[in-house]
């Protein structure tokens, strides 16, 4: 498909991506990370609940699973048992279908693309060297960049500031309603995609502008997206 004249960096503007469950396929997998990790230290937590709260940070995510008024002294060692059995499948994370191509695309059209994780430095670089779109990429932010990760804003603030954009200029692609929520309060319009379990109306309910099956499915429809082109 044809892309559009990229444009000036006077005019610049950037399509900011979520990573686990809207460009890899590691929602479930996190999901049993966290579930393991919950179990060894005492935690019975349904999967369920725990699919729910993927795409939070783990400051958020221990919050909302375990109460605020948890044992914090133990936060450390649980991020560590999730961190250690979610690195057994490094070496096996897998772009979802279309969204290595989607990334490329939005570059190709004159997009800054940042990818905007909630996942800490060293798995969102895993999660990149899987997507092999460094060339298309202009910068990472993660977790570790920011004091409150999603559904604060904060994640999503530091990456328009590293695209050198206003929010008005730039467009949230993500899977959780916990994007569209940061996306929103950051001022962003946001896109989701449905590979991270979420529904549709969820998603819309939470700030999203339009819903996509899969990063494959928004590719395909581009040209009738809010990723067309960049705003000039």
């Amino acid at each position: 498909m044809p892309a559009s004249e990229p444009v000036s960096d006077g005019a610049r503007a950037a399509v900011l991506f979520d990573v686990d469950g809207t460009l890899t396929d590691t929602v479930y997998l996190h999901t049993v990370a966290w579930w393991e990790a919950l179990r060894q230290h005492g935690h019975e937590v349904p999967m369920a609940r725990i699919h729910r709260c993927i795409g939070m940070g783990s400051d958020h995510l221990l919050g909302a699973l375990l109460g605020t008024e948890r044992d914090h002294g133990a936060d450390g060692a649980l991020s560590a048992a999730h961190d250690t059995l979610y690195a057994q499948y490094w070496s096996r994370l897998l772009p979802l279908p279309g969204a290595s191509d989607l990334v490329r695309a939005c570059a190709a059209r004159g997009w800054h693309v940042v990818l905007a994780s909630s996942a800490k430095k060293t798995e969102a670089g895993v999660m990149t060297r899987a997507l092999d779109v460094d060339a298309a990429i202009t910068a990472v932010t993660t977790s570790s960049d920011v004091s409150s990760s999603k559904p604060a804003p904060d994640l999503v603030e530091q990456a328009l500031e590293k695209a050198g954009v206003p929010s008005s200029r730039a467009v949230f692609v993500g899977d959780a309603a916990w994007d569209a929520q940061a996306a929103r309060e950051a001022g962003v319009r946001c896109l989701g995609v449905l590979t991270g379990g979420w529904a549709r109306q969820e998603l819309l309910g939470a700030g999203a502008e339009a819903v996509y099956d899969s990063p494959a499915d928004l590719l395909a429809r581009i040209e009738e997206s809010a990723l067309a082109a960049p705003p000039r």
